[in-house]
């Protein structure tokens, strides 16, 4: 197994080692980096991941996987859709801040449930029970948004969700918004291809160097 040996400490960097990864995923040829048994002794002291990423709980989505990176390479929060909640502000603020990583990564999906079932209680007028909905209170104002835009696929509306996705999280984190500001952090928005496997960016708040191509 290969290893990382430098962490990437920029935005862009931490873009194009996510790309490099995803693009080895989509081909066959994972390299399965920092999953040895040295990896793990030498993180039991403390973590330093690169990128977090905050993405949607589908069993398919799995981060580490799809970019093709190991133990202590990725910081990630999950949640049905994609959903922002006090939890994942904490999480978010706490990978930022705390762990000083520099790239955020929003990450949805085709074919998502919160989705399909949020644009079905739009269109119907009848909310889910439970918990569930509200998730789809949640996702709603993405939903309508996507509407008035005159967005109305599913995969166009998934896509306007990680859209709506990053704005929410950079306006109601102050911690995130002041690194933004600063430089010193970059927040991504990305739909993965279930069948496909790739991550296709949507779109970014940051400064990220886009002259830098992925090999």
């Amino acid at each position: 197994m290969s290893a990382h040996v430098d962490r990437p400490s920029t935005p862009t960097q931490a873009w194009v080692e996510l790309e490099r990864g995803n693009a080895r995923f989509v081909s066959g040829r994972h390299e399965h980096p920092n999953q040895d048994v040295e990896r793990r002794h030498s993180l039991a002291a403390a973590q330093k991941p690169f990128a977090l990423v905050f993405g949607c709980g589908d069993s398919r989505v799995a981060a580490e996987i799809i970019f093709d990176q190991g133990l202590g390479d990725l910081f990630v929060v999950r949640t049905a859709g994609h959903v922002i909640d006090p939890g994942v502000l904490g999480s978010i603020e706490f990978g930022v801040e705390v762990l000083e990583i520099p790239l955020v990564v929003i990450l949805g999906h085709d074919s998502c449930g919160a989705v399909g079932a949020t644009m079905s209680a739009v269109e119907h007028g009848v909310l889910p029970g439970g918990y569930i909905r509200d998730i789809v209170e949640r996702v709603t104002p993405s939903v309508l948004t996507a509407h008035r835009k005159g967005l109305t696929t599913p995969d166009e509306i998934e896509a306007e969700h990680v859209r709506q996705t990053i704005r929410l999280l950079v306006e109601r984190s102050s911690f995130v918004g002041q690194r933004v500001g600063d430089g010193r952090l970059a927040v991504v928005g990305a739909t993965y291809a279930l069948d496909e496997g790739r991550a296709q960016l949507v779109e970014a708040i940051g400064d990220l160097d886009w002259d830098i191509e992925p090999e």
